[in-house]
């Protein structure tokens, strides 16, 4: 400790002292000759007194549905084992609130969706985007705003993913019956995406059974997973690629027991996520006519084809609540993270760059 400092502790003490007399006198001079370590181990400082809540429970209040759509806000407690969560999308409960999740689709240009009054001291505002950076405009107005992201990206403070990889319950797992080689579901076309340009391609050397609404086929809820488990391969192409943006075009297929074709991030990224045998990348083949030429190859060889589904001997793939698996996420951070006080200001470089 410096020694302004340490004086500056000791100064209140000598008047008493002097006051006893010669025994006062010799007590401060054996202060003086011990080390300040000892004497600041002695005396009791008041520390700050600790951030206590007015409430036992974390409250996350939902700002914005994202998209407009609401969702149940079920207990985190009986879908995921986190406990002491109150989840709200009543305003009223603002100042109460320990997070506040905000829809980055959803927020106006101009902020005036945005709380008016004054964010209490103890809380923190989530930044929850789920779509890639090609389809989320870019705000600079945000900087400062934020203290948590919470994103598909692995290293968001809140990472929530579009599916996970658990132990498989059992061992009851068979390859569904197959009446197609190759499908694709799609609802949003946009001719300048990679996909659509590799798809125009592929579809000259092998077929494909096309569905969705940019094909005038729409596929009900109801029938989507049949659809896509009729057919031994999915093309699980991403609409833009970016670094671990994998989204249920994955999950989807893995399952309901078909092998899904990926375009999107590298090989290596995806295998962050899911086993490495479970799936093909078209950046295994120098084009789309050989990769068309292995998926024919495949379907004349059922025990090289059975390969891609080794890992379900152990494993399966979960699809994922994604937003309110994000609030409950969110509120275990918050939990967790209650005295820790950041921004997140580096968005565009972070995020969008």
């Amino acid at each position: 400790m410096p020694t302004a400092s340490f004086q500056g502790t000791l100064r209140p003490f000598v008047m008493p002292i002097v006051i006893l007399g010669g025994l006062g006198i010799l007590f401060l001079t054996i202060l003086y000759k011990m080390p300040a370590t000892w004497l600041v181990s002695q005396l009791r400082f008041e520390e700050p007194a600790p951030m206590v809540k007015e409430h036992s429970q974390t409250i996350i209040l939902i700002w914005m549905w994202p998209f407009g759509n609401a969702f149940a806000l079920s207990s985190c407690s009986a879908l995921f084992n986190i406990d002491g969560c109150y989840l709200t999308a009543d305003r009223n409960m603002y100042s109460k609130s320990d997070g506040v999740i905000f829809h980055h689709r959803d927020i106006h240009l101009d902020l005036s969706n945005m709380p008016n009054s004054q964010r209490p001291p103890f809380q923190k505002w989530v930044w929850m985007n789920l779509e890639s950076p090609t389809n989320s405009k870019k705000e600079s107005n945000l900087k400062g705003l934020f203290n948590v992201t919470l994103n598909y990206r692995r290293d968001a403070d809140i990472p929530l993913h579009y599916g996970t990889i658990v132990q498989a319950e059992g061992n009851n797992f068979k390859i569904p019956s197959k009446n197609k080689l190759v499908c694709w579901i799609v609802s949003n076309w946009n001719s300048s995406q990679i996909r659509v340009a590799y798809y125009n391609v592929l579809k000259q050397y092998i077929n494909i059974d096309v569905y969705g609404k940019a094909f005038g086929k729409p596929v009900s809820s109801q029938d989507f997973d049949a659809t896509i488990g009729s057919c031994k391969f999915y093309l699980s192409f991403e609409n833009s690629i970016h670094k671990d943006y994998i989204t249920e075009k994955l999950y989807n297929p893995l399952s309901v027991g078909t092998v899904p074709i990926v375009l999107g991030p590298s090989r290596q990224n995806y295998e962050k996520f899911v086993p490495g045998d479970a799936f093909i990348h078209v950046e295994d083949f120098f084009s789309p006519k050989e990769l068309a030429e292995h998926i024919l190859f495949l379907d004349k060889n059922e025990d090289m084809y059975q390969r891609y589904f080794y890992w379900r001997r152990h494993l399966e793939a979960k699809l994922t609540s994604l937003f309110i698996r994000g609030a409950c996420l969110t509120c275990n951070y918050i939990r967790t993270h209650y005295m820790e006080h950041k921004a997140a200001n580096n968005l565009d470089t972070w995020y969008w760059e």
